[in-house]
């Protein structure tokens, strides 16, 4: 019986990724790799480089057909206050297959210069590609024949925008992001339910405290809340991670994130450290998320692996999209 009632789990968890995979990406902890850009546009152009993050996600190791994620991020400043940012991805769960990508742009403004107060905007014109995988179905004892009305991978596309805006003032930041505002045209040859609101708001939020002078260290406790529209679901991401620099600017960095859905702050979905660090223009990081449902048991947890490039370095003439530098 309880072999039986875990098959269920797995049934209605992959059913619940492979309705959801069309209204966001996954995203678990890459934009803490100091990859602000992957949850908002309004990052693109912010620092000094020229900077690349390529994301390996496997989640819960060992589950058959479990989602699998390869995506990578770029951005660069392309005048003193404005941004240019792109982004490409491949993810499946199961026998559910999307790819895709999104252009950015986004304008820095300064509304104060002495006590660095800052406001940007972005937008993101999105591209998305889904289709089922055929290939891999197969008969059981319960269905002997697969459903003549499946001839093909039912590939679909999706064209859509993400707005958002981002306030900065000295050590604090605090994003806003419609995601995918457009609703989506359904094809009503397909008899499979699908969802046509894809709009999913996101908030980023926290403050970067500085150690005592001359110890390289800083500290960024951050929280990602994410609410989708078409059911009302929300989680919340509660993270804190710290840097130690040398004197080239070089560093590392070590942290650990919590999420939750909002209806269930004690049982976390997953919980896990993240560390990394950079060297020159090389930047590595690994976070592990350990799986606290009742899918424990039979998996050992999530993995995320990004590694980076930050190239043409150059100082803008506008602090509005200067690396913060530390005091």
């Amino acid at each position: 019986m309880r072999l039986k009632y875990i098959y269920k789990i797995l049934l209605l968890v992959f059913i619940a990724n492979g309705y959801g995979q069309e209204l966001n990406l996954p995203v678990f902890t890459q934009y803490l790799a100091d990859n602000n850009f992957v949850v908002s546009p309004t990052y693109a152009g912010i620092g000094d480089n020229l900077k690349i993050r390529a994301n390996g996600l496997t989640q819960w190791v060992g589950i058959k057909g479990a989602p699998d994620n390869q995506s990578i991020y770029g951005d660069i400043r392309i005048a003193d206050r404005t941004g240019l940012g792109l982004s490409f991805y491949n993810d499946r769960n199961g026998n559910t297959i999307q790819t895709g990508g999104k252009i950015s742009f986004a304008h820095h403004l300064v509304l104060d210069y002495y006590s660095k107060m800052y406001l940007s905007f972005g937008i993101s014109y999105n591209i998305n590609n889904f289709r089922i995988d055929i290939n891999n179905f197969n008969t059981t004892y319960e269905n002997p024949i697969i459903d003549p009305f499946i001839t093909d991978d039912r590939r679909t596309s999706n064209n859509n925008f993400d707005v958002g805006a981002l306030f900065r003032y000295k050590g604090a930041f605090f994003s806003f992001n419609a995601n995918n505002i457009l609703d989506k045209k359904l094809d009503k040859t397909i008899r499979v339910s699908e969802p046509n609101l894809l709009l999913n708001y996101q908030i980023y939020s926290g403050y970067t405290f500085r150690g005592p002078k001359k110890s390289g260290l800083e500290f960024e406790p951050s929280i990602y809340y994410q609410m989708f529209s078409s059911d009302k679901r929300s989680s919340t991401d509660v993270n804190f991670k710290f840097r130690k620099y040398n004197r080239n600017d070089d560093y590392f960095w070590a942290g650990i994130s919590y999420r939750f859905l909002n209806d269930q702050f004690f049982k976390p979905l997953n919980v896990g450290p993240m560390v990394g660090f950079q060297k020159s223009i090389f930047y590595f990081g690994y976070a592990y998320q350990i799986t606290t449902n009742e899918l424990s048991a039979y998996n050992s947890g999530t993995h995320v692996v990004t590694i980076g490039l930050n190239f043409l370095q150059g100082i803008s003439n506008c602090p509005c999209t200067q690396s913060a530098v530390r005091k």
